[in-house]
């Protein structure tokens, strides 16, 4: 049983536990060495009858395999971007196959093309109509933030929301507050010469992080003391812009003075535990409102929240990539679903720049095969997956020029070209520049089979001790 992040495992342990008694084993990334040892040598010696973790739980020595679930199945956490890259979902297929048993992939918003594949008839599509103990779905409103600011607030928060969370916690419930993006400012910059604080080893800015008082970077780890005074001009006029999940808090609380707050992101579940503390806080309404990014929308259970606030709907909506839209759809809908979950009426109010755009409009409508049909056209007329892969072949070293000539010369051996794949002309990355290595990439469109990939692994095995090239096929980050 897979689920997509490790945060998930407590909730669906507790479910399978209830259920099934003590047959239980649990994989993921937090276990010590030792905890993780112990569960593995459960599950090889059969004394586990079940086993449950985030992607790498695939690889669990199971001796009698009977079914794959895979819960979530459209996150993307299933696809490793670190070496080895696999995809949980392929080995699940291989898995299943090879041991004749069923794969079960659930989701509210299934991937594109998972869902192409069940429209083709390659798998078989089972729907639920109904939500879980006939809780009736919420209701979505959606506010235009260009009208928030013509009304002159500023803040993070417009006024309807501010309305309904003040209604809310009169009624004694809970809510949940969405901005993926963690921190204090997304940037640093300087007023009077346009200074910009960025990482020394990346090519991106520095974000502010109030409780440490400093500026880190998420891509490195680099980190330095925030400062008031401009290196480059010594003005004093350093501004902080864009929001991240600690403004919100800090905003939050001067709103509403009083209110218990958590906050869940990167930066609060590094200790081992961090996840289930949090949760469990919240479950036992401890806690008046959970701010956090993306861990806070997958699959949690929490009967008292009856409101969702997303306070940046744009976020994944500006990504420099092709399923730009498909997972705005998928966020918005899947945080949509932790409000009104039991026999409370639940609600949401989704905040954007971009009011029209289908996939928020066809999210306030939850309604996934209208925008299933409007995206599916839209892929087909451009040929995006379904209908080829896309392969990323990544070119990165410490020298730029060297990166820059060897990403050159792989295109031009790319261009003998037997297979018909369209070859896309090397560009540097949109990040061109992290942990000191220069980046540049070469994009291909094409149908993936064995032919291809011996054909991809000839013209790129030739080693160069300076510079690395990785093969990512359909990559979860384009950036």
């Amino acid at each position: 049983m897979l689920v997509p992040e490790i945060s998930l495992t407590p909730q669906m342990t507790n479910r399978f536990l209830a259920r099934f008694g003590d047959v239980i084993a649990i994989l993921h990334s937090k276990l010590s060495i030792g905890e993780r040892y112990d569960e593995w040598k459960k599950i090889k010696e059969g004394k586990a009858k079940i086993v449950i973790g985030a992607r790498s739980a695939i690889f669990a020595p199971v001796q009698n395999l009977g079914i794959v679930i895979i819960d979530e199945e459209h996150d993307g956490s299933y696809k490793s971007d670190m070496p080895p890259k696999y995809q949980a979902k392929d080995i699940a297929r291989y898995l299943c196959k090879q041991n004749e048993v069923p794969l079960v992939l659930g989701s509210a918003t299934p991937d594109m093309n998972t869902f192409y594949r069940a429209e083709q008839g390659k798998i078989h599509l089972l729907t639920l109509s109904r939500r879980a103990n006939h809780s009736q779905m919420p209701e979505v409103e959606i506010v235009d933030l260009r009208e928030e600011l013509a009304y002159g607030n500023n803040s993070m928060i417009s006024r309807k929301l501010h309305e309904e969370i003040e209604h809310n916690l009169k009624q004694k419930r809970q809510t949940i507050l969405f901005l993926n993006k963690r921190g204090f400012s997304t940037f640093v910059m300087c007023r009077d010469c346009g200074y910009t604080a960025k990482c020394k080893n990346c090519n991106i800015s520095l974000t502010y992080h109030s409780n440490t008082n400093t500026l880190k970077c998420h891509y490195c780890g680099y980190q330095i003391k925030n400062t008031r005074i401009c290196p480059r001009c010594k003005s004093t006029k350093m501004k902080y812009f864009g929001k991240g999940t600690q403004k919100l808090e800090y905003e939050i609380q001067k709103m509403f003075p009083g209110v218990t707050t958590i906050r869940m992101d990167t930066d609060t579940v590094t200790k081992k535990n961090s996840h289930e503390t949090i949760l469990q806080a919240f479950q036992e309404k401890k806690i008046d409102i959970l701010i956090g990014t993306q861990m806070v929308v997958k699959g949690h259970h929490f009967p008292n929240v009856t409101l969702v606030g997303v306070v940046a709907a744009d976020g994944s909506l500006n990504l420099d990539d092709y399923r730009a839209s498909e997972r705005t759809f998928q966020i918005l809908t899947q945080v949509a679903g932790r409000a009104g979950r039991e026999n409370l009426p639940g609600k949401v109010v989704i905040q954007t720049y971009n009011p029209d755009h289908f996939s928020i409009i066809e999210a306030k409508e939850q309604n996934y095969l209208s925008f299933y049909q409007e995206e599916i056209n839209i892929r087909k007329q451009l040929i995006y997956p379904p209908f080829c892969d896309i392969i990323l072949l990544g070119v990165s070293g410490i020298e730029e020029e060297e990166v820059r000539k060897v990403a050159k010369n792989l295109y031009q051996k790319l261009l003998e070209n037997p297979l018909k794949a369209k070859i896309y002309r090397p560009q540097p990355a949109p990040i061109d520049k992290i942990k000191n290595q220069y980046r540049w990439r070469i994009i291909m469109k094409c149908h993936l089979n064995m032919k291809m990939i011996e054909w991809i692994g000839e013209k790129t095995k030739e080693k160069n001790k300076n510079v690395r090239i990785s093969i990512d096929c359909n990559p979860n980050n384009m950036m």
